[in-house]
């Protein structure tokens, strides 16, 4: 079996690899490149240096929604973590029926977030109409807590899933021994429990932290930015940019934004990840 990897792995490898290169290596180094570009096309080409990456700060829109996103990262990003936590270790209590909780609990993550949009555009508009207080479009205070709303939950039974594998994980041994040597509940979960399932704190963590700040198409059907671009997040900022704005300059200013969005994804999962990984206990 051995013999036969080691002679046929270019047949598996080579495939997955050139499809990799097409469909994304070569596409995001060209992407680069027409950001220091003003086109129409990739044929219509004309070289303008870093103009574009000062002019997407001259635009009020993309800083506003640089804010906007990171305002809704922190926000979503301790929320999520927080109940999804809180969830699961109610979960791992071996109370009866947690089996079907585990799967109600995680069933809106299999719903696409366009229609995730919609849905709770309805019952939020719904909801604010019974209050007689302004539709969700129409107020950005509203936009950004319908925002968190969805998001949480969506994400929180699939964050709960990861965190109850973390909790399942831990030695009991090492419960039973605080609890002989007079631990609280607390301490056991602050100075056990919690150390125990930094790996899982760290991987939920990264994935809020990302999913949020990338957040597109829940922003798009559930608010579309408004009112007046207000409630509009970094991802739908780009393509707002790129698509909804006429003249070759904005598809230049749109790749810069993205190239941006992307180095400032990079940085703050980077350091996300190197702070919770410090934490992590060796079993």
């Amino acid at each position: 079996m051995e013999k036969s990897i080691k002679k046929f792995w270019p047949v598996f490898i080579l495939p997955t690899l050139a499809a990799f290169i097409i469909g994304f290596i070569w596409p995001f180094i060209w992407g680069i490149g027409l950001s220091f570009c003003k086109f129409t096309t990739v044929k219509n080409v004309q070289f303008v240096g870093l103009d574009n990456y000062f002019k997407i700060w001259q635009d009020n829109t993309f800083v506003h929604a640089f804010v906007f996103t990171t305002a809704f990262t922190i926000v979503s990003t301790v929320l999520i973590n927080v109940l999804g936590f809180t969830l699961a270790l109610l979960l791992t209590r071996h109370v009866r029926g947690t089996n079907i909780f585990r799967t109600v609990y995680f069933m809106p993550n299999l719903i696409g977030g366009v229609v995730l949009g919609y849905i709770w555009q309805t019952l939020l508009n719904g909801l604010l109409t019974v209050l007689e207080k302004p539709l969700i479009t129409l107020n950005a205070t509203y936009g950004f807590w319908g925002i968190v709303i969805l998001m949480c939950w969506q994400q929180i039974g699939y964050m709960m899933i990861i965190y109850i594998a973390g909790l399942q994980n831990v030695p009991t041994d090492l419960i039973e021994a605080a609890r002989i040597d007079g631990a609280t509940s607390r301490q056991v979960l602050t100075r056990v429990k919690i150390p125990m399932v930094m790996p899982s704190i760290t991987i939920c963590t990264f994935l809020t932290l990302t999913n949020s700040f990338k957040l597109f198409d829940q922003n798009l059907s559930l608010t579309g930015g408004e009112p007046a671009k207000a409630s509009q997040m970094l991802a739908l900022n780009i393509y707002d940019t790129f698509y909804a704005r006429s003249g070759a300059q904005w598809k230049g200013i749109g790749q810069a934004k993205a190239v941006v969005f992307f180095l400032a994804v990079v940085v703050i999962a980077l350091i996300q990840l190197r702070l919770t990984r410090s934490k992590e206990v060796q079993q």
